[in-house]
């Protein structure tokens, strides 16, 4: 069974490091779900407009790519849902974020998840 990422501010725009975030995780194997309010699809994976819409209460990782005052906010709204691991990329993070995330994982990361699973975002081309 493979685990599960889930992208905060996924998006449909290959230039996007979020975007490069869901492409390295399917190509390591992951289920990934993005999350994005208006985007019904990123790279061919189904998309939720929010945290609380995702269907079960658990996943693996979360991996945030919003500004540090939408991060916070999105993040507080999470309604009980837990993760193992929660990423805060570069630009995401902050002492407000970072407070916000441990509501919904106990490991939080101030760090590139596409590098912790052995990628570089260059990877992934903008085309």
């Amino acid at each position: 069974m493979s685990k599960t990422i889930v992208v905060l501010g996924a998006s449909p725009d290959r230039r996007k490091f979020s975007n490069k975030c869901v492409r390295a995780y399917l190509a390591a194997g992951w289920h990934v779900i993005p999350v994005h309010p208006t985007a019904l699809e990123v790279e061919g994976q189904t998309a939720v407009p929010k945290l609380a819409d995702l269907p079960a209460p658990y996943y693996d990782r979360l991996s945030v790519y919003l500004p540090p005052a939408v991060g916070a906010k999105v993040l507080v709204e999470a309604h009980g849902k837990q993760f193992g691991e929660c990423w805060l990329n570069p630009g995401a993070e902050s002492a407000d974020v970072s407070s916000a995330a441990k509501l919904c994982s106990d490991n939080v990361l101030e760090d590139c998840s596409i590098v912790d699973i052995g990628y570089s975002p260059s990877h992934f081309p903008e085309s």
